[in-house]
């Protein structure tokens, strides 16, 4: 009896503990909350397929188009300048940029002036006896020989007799020999050959100057050149004399350009052609940085869309019956934020806005303030 006893209490704690359990359990279980089907409500607007003007952006930095460095082909001490001959000295055409001293060399110029000059003195009774018809000529080029001017031409010879009796004096190969030396005498002096302004000096007065030292730098301040890479599929859309828009990075001032030159090259690396754009301004200078703006056509029956709704390149959504679609578009041009695209039919409802997540099928909510029609927004390509 006690052995049954014990057994049905042991029995009886079991089954209370097993029920206890259940219980706690069941008390522990979270019911999962009803989720309610959340449609977004999305920003549209409707096609209208229209002409979009297509403007290539393009950008560089000035350079002086008459530019000139100058480099010293003699030797002397720098002795003076029209200005102070430094960075930012501006001078006006035929004013001198520097001078070197020249003392001891227009001396030795001066000495084979002379000697010419006594040659041809010697010559003169000669010809007065043997080719009297030559004889005037000759006087009357002595009488006009200045040694402080540069020799005058030789004059004339017509009679072949007279050339031999020249020619065998050595009157020729003295003459040209001076000619040279004056040549030379005048790179002592180096004059500015348009109105212009000193950008780099590497001398000053008092300085020794070696040949082939590189003196300084001087530039046309009134007349630009913009370079710019253009990629070869729009070569063909731009020629000379073509106006092109030009601004600052700023965009606080704006300037009109002329295409001036266009290389018949293409880089090979970077398959781009070079364009030159001629630009003139008051407030421009050299290095400066510009943005064009280069029209390059117009694209007919076409929008302009952000970049960022693009799926896959070649796809943009649509919206039928509030349910998002896929539709696929041709890509015409790409700028860095939007893209020129065809393909899509008039008074199609497309995305104004992307949507993160979005996919083909997705229930969506029109805005009904959303901005009407016409998903060509721009009027070109920026």
């Amino acid at each position: 009896m006690r052995k049954l006893i014990l057994t049905l209490l042991g029995v009886l704690i079991i089954g209370i503990a097993v029920v206890a359990a259940y219980f706690i359990i069941e008390s522990n279980t979270k019911t999962k909350p009803k989720v309610d089907k959340v449609i977004k409500t999305v920003f549209a607007e409707e096609v209208r397929n229209g002409v979009v003007p297509i403007t290539i952006p393009a950008n560089g930095n000035l350079v002086a188009k008459n530019r000139l460095e100058l480099y010293a082909e003699v030797q002397g001490v720098f002795q003076s300048s029209a200005h102070d001959f430094k960075a930012g000295q501006t001078y006006r055409r035929g004013e001198t940029l520097l001078r070197i001293n020249a003392a001891e060399y227009y001396a030795s110029v001066q000495s084979a002036k002379s000697d010419f000059y006594n040659l041809v003195t010697s010559l003169m009774p000669d010809l007065r006896l043997d080719y009297p018809q030559a004889f005037p000529k000759w006087q009357q080029y002595l009488d006009g020989f200045n040694l402080n001017e540069s020799v005058p031409e030789l004059p004339t010879i017509e009679d072949e007799k007279v050339n031999y009796f020249i020619t065998g004096r050595g009157v020729l190969a003295s003459y040209y020999n001076i000619k040279n030396l004056e040549q030379r005498l005048g790179k002592y002096s180096i004059r500015a050959p348009f109105t212009g302004t000193v950008t780099e000096a590497l001398v000053t007065q008092g300085t020794l100057i070696r040949q082939g030292q590189k003196l300084g730098e001087f530039i046309d301040t009134s007349v630009y050149e913009l370079e710019l890479s253009i990629g070869k599929t729009y070569s063909d859309l731009l020629g000379l004399n073509e106006k092109v828009t030009l601004s600052t990075l700023e965009g606080n001032n704006t300037y009109t350009g002329t295409v001036s030159r266009i290389n018949a090259r293409v880089d090979q690396a970077t398959q781009t052609i070079q364009v030159f754009v001629e630009v003139k301004g008051e407030n421009l200078k050299e290095g400066m940085y510009l943005e064009a703006q280069l029209e390059a056509k117009e694209e007919p029956n076409a929008i302009e869309i952000s970049r960022k709704l693009l799926v896959d390149e070649d796809e943009i959504f649509i919206i039928q019956d509030s349910i998002l679609n896929t539709i696929t578009i041709d890509p015409v041009y790409f700028s860095p934020k939007n893209v020129v695209v065809k393909g899509v039919p008039d008074g199609t409802k497309i995305l104004a806005k992307p949507i993160p997540g979005a996919y083909a099928g997705m229930r969506v909510k029109v805005n009904e303030d959303s901005l009407p029609g016409d998903a060509s927004v721009n009027q070109a390509v920026q």
